[in-house]
């Protein structure tokens, strides 16, 4: 395994950045779930521009690798990293939740790249286990990606997915769990304690890595790595943090679905750059 350089690692941060002044900009006009799609800006990031063999101009390629975001309402994430990336132009990012576009709160295959509709939690493993085995019928060699929420491991069909994908020998499908330790607006070891995570999946026939979801070295070291053996599908457990990159939301259960003012909008763009105003505390910003 090559490590990525320093200069990579320092322009997939400056690309998560972009992304995350994205998500925050979608965060007003109606608004949307800015704690857990800032989670997840950094997987999507990396698996975007590391692991996934697809480009702007190859997304109908049958021989492309698939990506599925199965907790749909991270979907600004998604959005902004699709944008930078090439697939769409980024002025149509202006057209969140307006009735003249697809771009809205969930996942809409009308979005480039977009490969199946979710927001109803529980879903796209299933789809992408129908998927793989697909991949497998054709004697392919390319994978399918799923990101999970740690809240929505309490939905029973994750579960159901898990041990058929576990009995198939899906060794193509990686799922990814954003354990940012927040399911709505509760933690989840408070509602519906998860740990041990890594025993249960690994008991389920899975290769389990646990890895750093903001740190992409850590990240390449991971992915890079798997799977370790054949005959298995791979899970990773990335810790993650609601809110990352915003200190005044940071891990706030209350921050779940924001609608900001452009005012508080303004703000936090200033405070995710390390320009924090004297106006702007975790009790200043209003949830509408």
């Amino acid at each position: 395994m090559t490590p990525l350089s320093e200069t990579r690692i320092k322009e997939l941060e400056s690309l998560a950045l972009r992304v995350r002044e994205h998500i925050i900009r979608m965060s007003t006009g109606g608004g949307c779930f800015i704690g857990a799609s800032l989670s997840c800006a950094d997987l999507i990031v990396y698996l975007y521009s590391e692991v996934l063999t697809i480009s702007p101009d190859k997304i109908h390629d049958p021989n492309r690798d698939y990506f599925l975001l199965s907790k749909g309402h991270d979907v600004p994430a998604l959005y902004g990293t699709l944008a930078e990336l090439g697939y769409f132009p980024k002025g149509r990012l202006k057209n969140h939740l307006s009735v003249n576009d697809s771009i809205y709160w969930h996942p809409n295959r009308g979005i480039p790249a977009i490969e199946f509709h979710s927001g109803s939690l529980g879903h796209l493993l299933s789809v992408a286990i129908g998927i793989a085995m697909d991949i497998r019928l054709r004697k392919t060699s390319n994978r399918v990606f799923v990101i999970l929420g740690d809240g929505e491991l309490n939905e029973g069909s994750v579960w159901e997915g898990m041990l058929t994908a576990a009995a198939y020998k899906l060794d193509n499908l990686i799922a990814i769990v954003d354990r940012n330790q927040f399911q709505a607006n509760i933690r989840t070891e408070e509602l519906i304690p998860l740990e041990p995570l890594a025993p249960k999946f690994e008991a389920m026939g899975w290769l389990t890595y646990h890895t750093d979801g903001h740190d992409f070295a850590a990240l390449h070291k991971t992915f890079s790595d798997m799977p370790s053996k054949t005959g298995k599908p791979s899970i990773v457990i990335a810790d993650t943090m609601r809110g990352k990159g915003l200190p005044s939301i940071e891990q706030r259960a209350d921050r779940w679905f924001v609608n900001f003012s452009q005012e508080e909008i303004a703000m936090l763009l200033d405070e995710l750059h390390g320009e924090k105003s004297a106006e702007l505390t975790s009790e200043t910003l209003m949830v509408r």
